[in-house]
C-alpha cells in the first residue's frame, strides 16, 4: 500500500481556507473510492470530500474544527488502488494527494 497525505482541495475559485468539521472515518477503518473521508465547511459551502481510491485511514492531521489552508494536509491515508502512482489519488510528488480536486 502506498501512503498518502491528503490535502484540503481548492472547491472555488475564491476559496483560501475550510474548516474541517468532521471526519467520516476513524483510523484503521476502510474505505472506498467516492466514500466520503471528511467534511469541510466554508463561508459559501458545506461538503463531503470523497476518496478517489480504496484505502484505510491512518492518521488524522488536523483537528475537527481546525481552520484548515487549501493545499494543507488534512489527512493521511494507506491506498491500496494500484493506480496510485499516476491517479488522481496520488501524483508523482512522492505521496502528496490531491483527493477532491
Amino acid at each position: 500500500m502506498a501512503r498518502v497525505k491528503v490535502k484540503l482541495p481548492k472547491i472555488g475559485m475564491t476559496m483560501e481556507e475550510a474548516t474541517v468539521v468532521r471526519f467520516c472515518r476513524q483510523p484503521g477503518e476502510h474505505f472506498q473510492r467516492g466514500d466520503p473521508i471528511y467534511e469541510i465547511e466554508t463561508e459559501k459551502i458545506s461538503q463531503e470530500v470523497e476518496a478517489t481510491a480504496d484505502g484505510v485511514m491512518v492518521e488524522h492531521s488536523v483537528s475537527e474544527g481546525a481552520n484548515v489552508a487549501v493545499g494543507e494536509y488534512v489527512c493521511v491515508v494507506d491506498t491500496t488502488d494500484s493506480r496510485v502512482g499516476d491517479s488522481r489519488v496520488g501524483d508523482s510528488r512522492v505521496g502528496e494527494s490531491r483527493v477532491g480536486e
